[in-house]
């Protein structure tokens, strides 16, 4: 029995054959991740704030969470982590929401975005953080494997898009001067 998903995803003949695979799309949403955590005495410098080094790791596992669900495979690995902006610091016993959501996409690459909030018990957000990552889609070789396009569905996911192509020049262009 062939399943529903799989004949969306390729012309099916009757008789249980693929003619022509289509190419895989998914939208901005399929993979939207977002990560609630608290912080804890043994997240905080000497300063008594958020230890950016554990944020920039709670971030990093997002942007691969959001990776692995917009490609369905566990493999991928990050290659950069470009704009990342500190605006503001976390504390002991803040709740720290993270969202993180794929912004672009090449071959083998996303970009993800994860926006980085303190959340108070009312349930209003402040923004703390915003980062963008570069994911890399990984064969069992450890090669560069082709992702699935992405299905851009409103105006602010088409400026997202729009802006990842200006970040995608900078990084070629840094790239190309050595950096």
């Amino acid at each position: 029995m062939v399943s529903e998903e799989y004949k969306e995803n390729n012309e099916y003949i009757e008789g249980g054959k693929c003619k022509k695979t289509k190419e895989v799309t998914r939208t901005v949403e399929y993979s939207r991740t977002v990560q609630t955590r608290l912080v804890a005495p043994a997240n905080l410098n000497g300063g008594g704030r958020l230890f950016g080094g554990d944020l920039l790791q709670m971030i990093d596992e997002v942007a691969a969470i959001v990776a692995k669900r917009h490609t369905g495979q566990t493999n991928v690995t990050t290659a950069s982590i470009d704009n990342l902006i500190f605006k503001d610091g976390a504390y002991v016993d803040e709740l720290l929401v993270l969202v993180g959501y794929i912004t672009h996409v090449g071959n083998s690459s996303m970009e993800v975005r994860v926006d980085t909030y303190v959340e108070n018990l009312n349930g209003e957000r402040r923004p703390i953080n915003r980062a963008y990552l570069v994911m890399v889609a990984l064969d069992d070789t450890g090669r560069p494997k082709t992702v699935p396009r992405i299905k851009l569905l409103h105006e602010n996911e088409r400026a997202e898009w729009e802006a990842a192509e200006k970040r995608r020049e900078l990084r070629l262009e840094r790239r190309i001067e050595g950096f």
